[in-house]
């Protein structure tokens, strides 16, 4: 919780304190549901008192951020869902938050707008009047052929472009998948634990459920897998999100014998496969069996979200159920976005892009971890040297977890626990940060973990 430090006006702190539980049920951080802890506990927790906390929970429950049953506690209420609907972008810049740590976004000032306007005039001077017509719903005949022959250079996928599906993002091509194997009778779809909370929210949408499925070290553990009764998984093998992992090539080899063996499919996540800083990624895992493994990516990463632009590399024996659940979705994406990509990654742009990219992030990533070794020593960070995020394991001198997230907070320095992204808590007392550093710069990584450290050091 953000509080001013022990002396400051009690008013003041209740302020404060009304204040960080109105951002965290709006940032979606507390969901509709979520019980509280008691007045007393929380206080504890705190060291405030228990009329404070009182005070808090009492004016929370008049706006509609809680409900309170008598005798069964404090609940986040319904107006919670739509806080986090009308949510902004965490990256977007938040009030009162100096150095941004959430994970997630890349740095979109590295967008590469003069390489990408001579390409817009290049397809502008050249695209024949017929190519605007009502497109392919698998995408632009020009642009399919650039990224298979692309992902089959890059990533090692076997890549038929008559089985590319482009997409807006790999939000879209979860969508799909979805939706298709809702119509083949899956109703329960296995995610990694930890894992990703969004692919729960989008295969929701398409009358899915989602199971959570145990990580350990290797990747998904095949015991929990093979007694779930699902058919179908959501993978992050090459860097896994958010425990930062690759997969072992016997857990790879696993999972693919297990989908054969339930006649099951693996949707692949590939969301920052091409960042890997120690040596060449790893290739994807639908290169092993592309029958029973549908890959998905985008550029999200590499050149900006914003263009929700992304590819689906479609088993052939689903490819007609997700071609016509695209047409009936959207008719297909923007013909000129399609060419102006296909343009960029034939001329070599997007290799350029990757390799500008690879060369930013590996710089603040090492800034990241000089930081957490001058300013919290002791501090343990997992993971392959890759992507976007470090998992970090802060001592737990340095904690309790509320604690060093409150401080963080009183500090400017926005951070997002571990515990966020799956089912496990571990009791040992050590905190557990996803930290992403992509859209921070070298210095502000440095800035931001001297602030946490002298909040601590204050508190």
């Amino acid at each position: 919780m953000l509080l001013p430090a022990v002396g400051a006006p009690a008013r003041r702190r209740g302020r404060a304190l009304q204040e960080a539980l109105r951002e965290a049920v709006r940032s979606g951080r507390l969901a509709a549901g979520t019980r509280l802890p008691s007045t007393r506990a929380l206080a504890t927790d705190l060291g405030v008192s228990r009329g404070l906390v009182t005070e808090a929970y009492e004016q929370l429950t008049a706006e509609g951020y809680l409900r309170s049953d008598r005798g069964a506690g404090t609940w986040v209420g319904g107006a919670a869902r739509a806080a986090v609907r009308g949510a902004r972008d965490p990256a977007a810049g938040t009030p009162g938050v100096r150095v941004d740590f959430r994970p997630g976004t890349p740095d979109l000032s590295l967008f590469p707008r003069s390489a990408w306007a001579a390409a817009q005039r290049s397809v502008l001077a050249r695209l024949p009047h017929p190519a605007l017509g009502y497109p392919d719903p698998r995408g632009l005949p020009e642009l399919r052929e650039a990224l298979a022959a692309m992902l089959a250079r890059r990533r090692g996928v076997v890549a038929d472009p008559e089985r590319l599906v482009v997409c807006s993002g790999v939000a879209q091509a979860s969508t799909l998948m979805g939706f298709v194997l809702h119509a083949r009778g899956m109703r329960r779809i296995g995610i990694e634990d930890p894992g990703s909370p969004e692919h729960g929210r989008l295969f929701a949408s398409t009358g899915v459920e989602t199971v959570w499925l145990p990580l350990d070290e290797e990747g998904l553990r095949p015991g929990p897998l093979a007694d779930s009764g699902v058919r179908a998984v959501v993978v992050t093998p090459s860097h896994q999100f958010p425990s930062g992992i690759s997969w072992s090539a016997e857990r790879r080899t696993a999972l693919l014998d297990w989908a054969r063996a339930v006649d099951g499919y693996v949707l692949e996540d590939d969301y920052d496969g091409d960042f890997r800083y120690d040596r060449a990624p790893v290739g994807a895992l639908q290169g092993l069996d592309p029958e029973r493994v549908a890959y998905a990516g985008s550029v999200s990463k590499s050149l900006a979200p914003g263009l929700r632009l992304g590819w689906l590399l479609v088993p052939e024996a689903l490819l007609d159920e997700v071609v016509e659940r695209k047409r009936t979705m959207d008719l297909g994406n923007p013909v000129l976005d399609q060419a102006v990509l296909a343009e960029f990654v034939t001329r070599g742009g997007y290799d350029r892009q990757l390799r500008r990219c690879q060369r930013a992030y590996r710089e603040r990533r090492d800034a990241l971890l000089a930081a957490l070794a001058e300013h919290l020593p002791g501090t343990r960070v997992s993971g392959i040297a890759a992507g976007l995020h470090v998992i970090a394991r802060v001592p737990a001198r340095f904690g309790p977890p509320e604690r060093f997230l409150a401080r963080a907070a009183e500090a400017g320095v926005a951070l997002r626990p571990l515990e966020e992204y799956g089912t496990a808590r571990p009791a040992d007392g050590d905190v557990r940060l996803v930290i992403g550093y992509a859209h921070v710069a070298p210095s502000a990584v440095t800035t931001g973990i001297r602030l946490v450290a002298e909040a601590l050091r204050r508190g």
